[in-house]
């Protein structure tokens, strides 16, 4: 074979591998799925999520009791201090320092008690909030995958974005879908 030939044959072939990878390209980025990008406002999920509104109803009436034990406590002090200011010019020295020991002792257990119930209360609210968060992380999950979503973007209000297009924005979706999971529908 002369060079000619051999020229044109290694042309040919190289036209021949250029149009096939051009057309593997073409062919994998179209059998790509969509990245549309969409997002979820996340405090309005937290907001209207039922369960959030019924788990905070549960909590804040937890709450209130324990609040209420602790006022009660308080009032109670307040009453044997109230009675102790009265009885006062009657005791003797080692009476009077015998009852503002007791006052002090219960003063003290009455504001431990409280701090340990602002605590729990705190550990159940987050708790709480915890168990809420992620379920909703669960069901967005879940609910990319079914949809074909290679991502869901959250959205919180401090910025992180800017701008998107309505239709980019699932929290109405997600929201019905939770609410109606939450349900049993």
């Amino acid at each position: 074979m002369n060079n000619r030939k051999i020229h044109a044959i290694g042309k040919g072939a190289i036209i021949i591998s250029v149009l096939a990878l051009v057309s593997s390209l073409t062919t994998f980025f179209i059998s790509q799925p969509k990245s549309e990008s969409v997002y979820v406002d996340v405090n309005r999920l937290l907001e209207n999520y039922e369960r959030t509104k019924v788990d905070r109803e549960a909590f804040t009436e937890k709450a209130n009791v324990m609040k209420a034990n602790v006022d009660s406590l308080m009032t109670d002090w307040q009453d044997e201090l109230k009675t102790y200011e009265k009885e006062r010019s009657s005791m003797t020295k080692k009476e009077l320092a015998l009852k503002q020991e007791l006052l002090q002792n219960k003063q003290q257990q009455i504001n431990n008690y409280q701090q340990a119930i602002q605590k729990q209360i705190q550990e159940e609210d987050q708790k709480m909030t915890q168990t809420v968060v992620n379920d909703i992380n669960d069901f967005v999950k879940e609910y990319g995958k079914k949809y074909g979503h290679r991502i869901i973007f959250g959205a919180q209000g401090n910025g992180n974005i800017m701008y998107a297009e309505e239709g980019a924005d699932l929290t109405d979706k997600i929201l019905e879908g939770l609410n109606q999971q939450y349900h049993g529908k």
